[in-house]
């Protein structure tokens, strides 16, 4: 199969898994079949994550700015756990996109190892560059709240005919609107707001569905989340928090007969904790009555590294987009969204859309 070319936006700690998960399985050498602990699809279509390579990456930090792709996912304040230290030269060197809304005015209150630094110089031109590279998916890691940023970046896609996998929760994918440009334009598209492989949401909806398949009525609900990683320092301005506890909070209501009450599920990020680095944290509770209305309650703590907890799902929605590409599919993937993204354009249960994933791998169905 050829290369599937890939642009990054943000080359950050997500990022900085994506990459070093690539060539991890790479070097597998032929065993990675047998081999591909952590993966949910090695073989997707017939392409393999190694067939991913990246064509372009942009970012603000002057730190990045500039560098050679290898070097820049290790620059601060990048704090992924290293899974691939030693990483051949890609020949991509990270230039400057735009700033507009992604840099949270509070971050320059913190010292520079843990925050952004911006660069100097004028940004590139997306679309040009996305031309030039031959890039075919444009994956975006950018901050939470970045609307604006992330619009000039889909816009690019459009443009170009370049696919997107908007793993931020900036409503793109699943806003009617731009969704329906990306149809008209014979472009697919993933998002929005990227699950983990096995993280606090997965496991929070799972348990939910758990709860009311067993005939156990949910009263109430939390999630608390900390971390120590920049996107929790950039979370840290609520104001920024909008899409973001929708799209998480949504994820889990989808799975519950009936909404619960606004002031009885509360889901979202709680604190930044530096010392925690790229480690997450999760603090869940559920509140239930069961058999003869008798009281019920469940906590439970997860802990998972960020990072690459979303990479192997990154590296399957990369895949579906040329697979689409490849059939002449237009406009959003509902079913990959559905499973891959908590905000997704249909929200459907995680066993149904799996069915789903599978039927498209296996052209069974276009979307």
């Amino acid at each position: 199969m050829s290369k599937i070319r890939v642009g990054i936006v943000g080359v950050g700690n997500c990022a900085s898994s994506l990459v070093q998960g690539i060539e991890y399985y790479r070097r597998l050498n032929g065993d990675a079949e047998r081999n591909a602990t952590g993966l949910m699809h090695y073989d997707l279509g017939g392409y393999g994550p190694e067939d991913i390579e990246v064509a372009c990456a942009f970012d603000i930090d002057e730190r990045k700015v500039g560098e050679p792709l290898h070097k820049a996912i290790f620059a601060k304040p990048n704090k992924a756990i290293e899974i691939e230290r030693e990483l051949p030269d890609f020949g991509v060197t990270v230039q400057m996109g735009p700033i507009l809304d992604g840099v949270s005015e509070h971050m320059a209150d913190y010292p520079a190892d843990e925050t952004f630094v911006p660069a100097d110089g004028p940004p590139v031109d997306i679309a040009a560059t996305l031309r030039a590279t031959g890039a075919e998916v444009l994956i975006s890691y950018l901050p939470v709240g970045s609307q604006k940023a992330g619009e000039h970046y889909a816009e690019a896609c459009l443009e170009t005919g370049t696919s997107l996998v908007n793993c931020m929760p900036v409503f793109i994918v699943s806003d009617p609107t731009w969704g329906e440009r990306f149809t008209s334009r014979g472009i697919p598209a993933v998002g929005d707001d990227i699950k983990s492989q096995l993280g606090a949401t997965i496991v929070h909806r799972s348990l939910a569905k758990l709860f009311t398949d067993r005939g156990i009525k949910i009263e109430r609900t939390y999630q608390l989340n900390t971390g120590g990683n920049t996107d929790f320092l950039n979370m840290l301005n609520r104001s920024r928090l909008g899409s973001k506890k929708v799209s998480k909070t949504e994820a889990v209501q989808a799975v519950i007969p009936g909404r619960l009450p606004a002031r009885d599920v509360h889901i979202g990020p709680s604190d930044y904790v530096p010392w925690q680095g790229d480690n997450k944290i999760c603090f869940l509770r559920i509140e239930g009555r069961a058999f003869g209305n008798v009281p019920m309650e469940l906590e439970l703590r997860l802990s998972v590294q960020d990072s690459p907890n979303s990479a192997g799902v990154a590296i399957d929605a990369i895949r579906c987009c040329r697979l689409a590409r490849d059939r002449g599919i237009a406009g959003p993937l509902r079913s990959i969204s559905a499973y891959l993204m908590k905000h997704p354009p249909t929200q459907i249960t995680d066993d149904l859309a799996r069915d789903l994933v599978e039927k498209f791998i296996r052209g069974e169905i276009d979307h």
